[in-house]
């Protein structure tokens, strides 16, 4: 017997077609990219005068009247925009997961680009969802236009639309290996080379392209070079049941807000009211505003007391499936990450009283990798994404890897089901006993 995936391509052959088309998939991928984070950045600085540096900073900077304003503004605008979208575009499709996992690949260019913009705008005026939702949809759907352009067989237009989601969320993150793996781990479920190859070159067309106006460097900057210790490989066995438990009630939790979402005209008093609540919130923690990069970075760097810390990862989960439930849309990427690198920087602050010897930032680098592999079902992609968002963690691999396995195998042994996953509108076939 020959090496399987080197000896054919599976259902979607790998043309000299199927390749220009992984290019332009890329270029255009990275381009949206560019766009979508730019007009997040403008909304910022209109909001919060947000240059550079700390998110949080600048949004605890301004008044609590200018918060609350700003998510205010913020319902106002998603309600009656996702409002008309939905009723004026209700039979074209724009949710890439369902597309890849049980449809042909064929997204709507034009509900696409308008839902993303949107889930821009919103985010940049401090709703708490990831920015991610939006390239990884662009990249889908450039995919899907593409694909028809160069008229190819449905299994390679799924393969080339995964491709591109997976770009997405390697060009805005600067995480090329990450976006690749999230393509295969995640999006299109096989490790097979002709899925690993075009996914590892759109990831990589796409980040080149990207860095033509955002940077290259690491996400999460400036990260110490933390070192193995007993006392954090031991911790990580402990940790590992902890996240892998509240991993579950998280992913449930999503699941069932998306299942009782606001829908219709409800969306339209729903979307405010839920935002000004999170504002109201955001008056004692800033940090809640937004994807929550802030919060997570400050994590990873060891900042914040455990009361901080505590505060922040019972909160994010909340106001995140809070905004979730009003309607709108957007990703859940940086969200559960940084609430994992609070639950682990806060578990790591009392683990120090009892056993020192690594500094609190080390637990929280754990934490971040276990609570997104586990909640993601993809704890490749997990490990992956936080030592390229960081360039840094290689020295606590072990640990991140032992409570990363076990988060995720409880997972899926009480449910199975992923952030991603749970969102999915439940189908006939489910619901049967």
């Amino acid at each position: 017997m020959e090496q399987p995936n080197v000896t054919h391509d599976g259902e979607a052959r790998l043309t000299p077609r199927f390749w220009l088309a992984v290019v332009l998939t890329g270029v255009a991928t990275g381009l949206f990219g560019d766009l979508l984070m730019w007009i997040l950045t403008l909304v910022e600085h209109a909001a919060f005068h947000y240059h550079s540096g700390s998110f949080q900073g600048a949004v605890a900077r301004v008044g609590g009247v200018r918060r609350v304003a700003s998510l205010l503004v913020a319902g106002v605008i998603g309600a009656v925009s996702w409002y008309l979208i939905r009723r004026y575009l209700k039979n074209e499709r724009s949710e890439i997961d369902e597309a890849v996992w049980n449809g042909d690949g064929d997204l709507s260019p034009r509900r696409s680009l308008l839902t993303s913009l949107v889930s821009e705008v919103v985010i940049g005026l401090g709703a708490s969802i990831g920015r991610e939702a939006a390239p990884k949809l662009m990249g889908g759907a450039s995919g899907s236009v593409i694909a028809r352009w160069f008229n190819l067989t449905p299994a390679q237009k799924r393969l080339l639309v995964a491709c591109g989601g997976g770009a997405g969320l390697a060009a805005v993150y600067n995480v090329p290996l990450g976006g690749a793996l999230f393509t295969a781990e995640v999006l299109y479920g096989s490790f097979a080379l002709p899925v690993v190859f075009p996914a590892l070159a759109t990831s990589l067309v796409a980040t080149l392209v990207a860095w033509l106006y955002l940077p290259s460097s690491a996400t999460y900057p400036d990260i110490p070079n933390y070192r193995f210790s007993s006392s954090l490989m031991v911790w990580s066995l402990l940790a590992g049941v902890i996240i892998g438990l509240l991993a579950v009630v998280y992913v449930r939790l999503i699941g069932w807000v998306s299942f009782h979402r606001a829908q219709g005209a409800h969306i339209l008093w729903a979307m405010p009211l839920a935002f000004v609540v999170v504002g109201v919130v955001g008056l004692w923690y800033p940090q809640l505003f937004g994807n929550g990069k802030g919060m997570a970075h400050n994590a990873l760097l060891g900042l914040g007391g455990a009361g901080l810390l505590f505060a922040l990862f019972a909160l994010k989960p909340l106001v995140t499936a809070l905004t979730l439930g009003s309607g709108a849309a957007g990703g859940l990427f940086t969200p559960f990450l940084a609430t994992g690198a609070a639950l682990g920087g806060f578990l790591g602050a009392l683990w120090v009283h009892v056993w020192p010897g690594s500094g609190v930032g080390a637990f929280a680098l754990v934490g971040a990798a276990a609570m997104i592999g586990a909640s993601m079902q993809a704890p490749l992609v997990g490990l992956v994404l936080v030592l390229e968002l960081t360039h840094g963690g290689f020295n606590i691999m072990i640990p991140m890897m032992t409570a990363t396995v076990i988060a995720t195998l409880i997972v899926r042994q009480i449910d199975g089901y992923s952030i991603y996953s749970a969102r999915l509108p439940r189908r006939a076939t489910d619901a049967a006993p």
